[in-house]
């Protein structure tokens, strides 16, 4: 995820606005999915998981659920510098990604589906991958982007919700991609982050520590996404710890817990 490049005359070092979802004000109505057996978190780019589901996954893998991540691009667009080698930064990101990935105690796959970054669309053969690989990992919850958030102004999160629904729709109806030959797996529930009316929440007040330092293995991502302008300064590391953990708590807060994410839920898949 890369955040719109800073007005030339604020501070290099100014805290924009970080990329982990909206606030809500009141209590929710629903809170806690019982910890699944496998989950699939599908998202547009590397660092998207993290930034807005990172404490459920971290929750969930420490009572023995397999997390799964599916990385739909490449996240080639994930930097400010006109001259960085795109090849590397690839590289880098999908690094960066398995790193994170490790971090928050996953043991399940890490799939980079490496469409490119920018130029994601919903189309059938992007959707068959997605929808092979929902059968693969056979996940009990899918989370992803909710396509439906009003006012939403990058195109791959658009798109990413929209492949993600389509392709829970495809993996579990056996007539669609039958060339997988594999089990057509029907999720139990979806849970899709940036919503628009969220419904659902998740206490992660004893994981937001573990979503920090995941996100914190996104070095590349440190001046873009994150506001750190220097990566080796501990005190911005810091600063940006304390802005997750306080986006975190404000969200808790309207739901009596110490630190939340919050979701829609989907059960009638």
């Amino acid at each position: 995820m890369t955040s719109p490049e800073p007005d030339p005359g604020r501070d290099s070092e100014s805290e924009g606005t970080l990329p982990l979802g909206g606030l809500t004000e009141s209590a929710l109505p629903s809170r806690d999915l019982p910890i699944p057996t496998s989950a699939l978190a599908i998202v547009a780019h590397p660092d998207d998981a993290e930034f807005l589901c990172g404490g459920t996954l971290a929750k969930w893998a420490v009572a023995g659920c397999t997390i799964h991540h599916l990385i739909l691009t490449d996240g080639s667009k994930g930097s400010w510098d006109a001259g960085a080698d795109t090849a590397e930064l690839i590289e880098t990101r999908r690094n960066e990604q398995l790193r994170a990935a490790r971090v928050l105690g996953s043991k399940g796959k890490v799939i980079m589906l490496g469409r490119v970054d920018g130029e994601l669309t919903a189309s059938s053969d992007v959707v068959d991958e997605v929808a092979y690989w929902i059968r693969v990992t056979e996940p009990a919850v899918v989370l992803a982007h909710d396509p439906w958030k009003r006012y939403r102004l990058h195109p791959d999160h658009r798109n990413a919700g929209w492949i993600a629904l389509d392709s829970v729709v495809a993996a579990r109806d056996p007539h669609f991609f039958p060339e997988h030959d594999v089990p057509h797996h029907r999720p139990s529930a979806l849970l899709l982050f940036e919503a628009d009316q969220p419904d659902h929440v998740e206490d992660i007040t004893e994981y937001t520590d573990a979503k920090v330092d995941a996100l914190l293995t996104h070095r590349s991502q440190f001046h873009t996404t994150h506001g750190i302008g220097d990566p080796d300064d501990v005190e911005q590391r810091e600063r940006f710890r304390e802005r997750v953990t306080e986006h975190a708590a404000r969200l808790g807060a309207a739901n009596g817990v110490g630190g939340a994410e919050i979701f829609k839920l989907i059960t009638d898949l």
